[in-house]
């Protein structure tokens, strides 16, 4: 016997939950990253059209299956197969995004745990602590172990409280102060010299740097900051009260996620610039990004360190943002292999979480101390070709598997007369055969 499964006690509270989800490093250190290793303003453009022409209406599709199914992504899957052979492949499909969700935690909880070393980083300066200091920004085994436990801890003790009282609640309380931070945080750095180039190198697009890479990266930012392919989303709308209108709270979501992470942008590419500014060398004699994963920790707090006194309090409202936006996707990770060993185990939920948060953190810890061969290697299978792959089998379900009449039922819920609305109109056929071939391009490009 399962679990009784927890509800979202009101769309602000799924709403917080959904963008938290979506909004997390992802957006605040990938998404600006990529942006700048892929010729800025044409990678955002690119991620833009891809947001909302694949991002949005696989989330439709995860968000619809999961309220309808009211289970995790195996049992949802295999809950709208019509067949052995459709079960089978939404076996595989769930299982497939269990793995990469907990591959995807797996590297986060590492770049999340350097957020926590960086914003305890300013306080073991303010009390003179300099060994304290060269630890906490050293890349040492030591130190990722460390802070990447105390984070996953943190996770962990979130999703054990369940989903009013622990993901609802501490979304609704972390996304208004990520959001506050993000805003003082511009406002500051837009005021240093450098910033201007690095605002022109973001907004004014070159098209000669369109390439297949570029595309198959933004595609894959889209995915992944969007939390999409793997589950997250499913379960979210699982716990969703069936009055509410799955369109409008999905566009929402697409809305906020992508204007958080072009906000983001308009933080971190102009801060780079500041920093180069300042004489940190951040692009090589050929154009290319020198630093890895790591850019910001190597960027910025350089930027810092000229600030004087001040710096020391401008770095702990950063990394300060960065723990939040960590924290608040992180715990929607976790919930994808926690909700599977409720419902399909029968395990209780404060058991399960530190269970499965443990073995997540086993291979966190494998990435650790092999980092230079896996930590990339991991990113690229789970985030640009996992997530896009699982997000093409979740339109399949949505658009072939599924039979219609139980779908516009579904999303007639919360949303009267949607059969007469152009969503209706466009939104079916689109997900069962534009998304599909559109993703499948993208990847033969990268391929030739």
């Amino acid at each position: 016997m399962s679990a009784p499964r927890g509800q979202f006690s009101s769309n602000i509270g799924f709403l917080m939950a959904a963008a938290g989800s979506a909004v997390g490093l992802g957006n605040i250190w990938g998404f600006p990253t990529k942006a700048a290793g892929n010729g800025g303003a044409a990678f955002v453009v690119v991620y833009l059209l891809l947001a909302f022409m694949l991002a949005y209406p696989a989330l439709m599709a995860e968000l619809t299956i999961g309220r309808h199914a009211r289970r995790n992504m195996v049992q949802a899957l295999r809950g709208i197969s019509t067949g052995p052979a459709s079960r089978f492949f939404g076996s595989l499909a769930g299982f497939g995004g269990i793995l990469v969700a907990s591959l995807i935690l797996s590297f986060y909880a590492i770049v999340a745990g350097w957020m926590v070393a960086y914003l305890a980083e300013p306080f073991a300066s303010l009390f003179g602590a300099g060994g304290a200091v060269d630890w906490l920004t050293g890349n040492s085994v030591g130190r990722n172990l460390t802070f990447t436990a105390i984070f996953s801890g943190m996770t962990m003790l979130i999703i054990a409280s369940g989903v009013e009282k622990g993901i609802e609640r501490w979304s609704t309380l972390l996304m208004p102060a990520l959001i506050i931070l993000l805003f003082l945080l511009i406002a500051y750095v837009l005021t240093q010299p450098g910033a201007l180039t690095g605002l022109e190198v973001y907004l004014m697009p070159d098209f000669s740097q369109f390439s297949p890479q570029l595309l198959i990266s933004a595609m894959g930012q889209a995915f992944f900051s969007l939390s999409l392919g793997v589950g997250t989303m499913l379960i979210y709308g699982s716990y969703l009260s069936q009055q509410e209108s799955l369109p409008r709270l999905g566009a929402l979501v697409t809305l906020i996620d992508v204007g958080i992470a072009f906000t983001a942008g308009l933080l971190i590419l102009p801060a780079m610039y500041v920093a180069q500014e300042a004489g940190t060398q951040i692009f090589s004699a050929g154009g290319e990004l020198i630093a890895g994963p790591d850019l910001i920790l190597q960027v910025l707090p350089a930027l810092f360190d000229t600030m004087g006194t001040a710096g020391l309090f401008v770095a702990i409202a950063f990394f300060a943002l960065m723990v939040i936006a960590s924290l608040t996707s992180s715990i929607s990770m976790l919930e994808v292999p926690v909700a599977f060993s409720i419902e399909n185990l029968g395990v209780p939920r404060r058991i399960a979480t530190p269970l499965v948060g443990l073995v997540i953190f086993a291979i966190s810890s494998l990435i650790i101390v092999n980092f230079d061969s896996l930590f990339g290697l991991v990113v690229s299978i789970s985030t640009e070709y996992g997530q896009p792959l699982l997000g093409v089998a979740l339109c399949i379900f949505a658009g072939w598997i599924w039979r219609r009449d139980q779908l516009l039922t579904e999303l007639q819920k919360g949303h009267p007369g949607i059969e007469r609305t152009l969503f209706w109109k466009i939104w079916p056929w689109y997900v069962r055969i534009v998304c599909p071939l559109l993703i499948l391009a993208a990847f033969a490009q990268s391929i030739l």
